[in-house]
Parts: structure tokens; C-alpha cells; sequence
């Protein structure tokens, strides 16, 4: 599968770094460089959502560090994040869950 948006590359080539701590037999991806996420239980698919978004933003430039605190995920160029991730449903939408009202300014 050839990726040509830089982007979604940079993001691929995460994806794949991380892959080795999360592959399981899980095939319904197959051929996807994120069809590894797919197979993991939810709330590693969100740990894993994090790493991505947190590497993504690093690699551009960005100054990303964890918040020392469980109300946010990252503090991004001074703002505390909370990152939420969500594959396509089949419905064609994206859910998602479990956004509380924490101390983030952003989500």
C-alpha cells in the first residue's frame, strides 16, 4: 500500500514503530499500516491514540511533554491537551468516549 499524503505517511511510520509492542492475529485491517490498533482492547487503543497524536506533533515541531497529572494527556506549546481517538465506525461515523470534565483546555 503506497501512502502519498506526508501526513498519513509520518503517522504510518509511528504506527509501525509502536506496532511490535501491540500485534496480535487480528486481520481485519489487513494491509493497513494502523490495522495492529484495531485488535487491541480499547483502552490500549486510546493509550496508543495518544503515542500517535503525541509523536505526530513532535515530529512537526511542536513542543509536547504528559501533563504529570491524570486531567490531561499532554501539554502541547503550554496547553493541556486531553487527546481522544476513535477508528471508523461501521456506521461510516466516529465515536468518541469518555470525555469528562477535567482540567484541559483542549480535547
Amino acid at each position: 500500500m503506497k501512502i502519498v499524503n506526508p501526513e498519513v505517511r509520518l503517522l504510518a511510520g509511528i504506527s509501525q514503530a509502536l506496532e511490535a509492542e501491540y500485534t496480535s492475529e487480528d486481520t481485519g485491517w489487513e494491509g493497513s499500516p494502523f490495522a495492529w490498533i484495531k485488535k487491541r482492547p480499547s483502552r490500549q487503543v486510546g493509550k496508543i491514540g495518544e503515542l500517535l497524536v503525541a509523536g505526530w506533533l513532535a515530529a512537526r515541531g511542536f513542543n509536547v511533554s504528559r501533563s504529570g497529572d491524570s486531567d490531561a494527556d499532554r501539554v502541547i506549546e503550554g496547553r493541556r491537551i486531553e487527546i481522544k481517538f476513535s477508528t471508523l465506525w461501521a456506521n461510516g461515523n466516529y465515536k468518541f468516549q469518555q470525555l469528562r470534565d477535567q482540567r484541559y483546555e483542549i480535547a
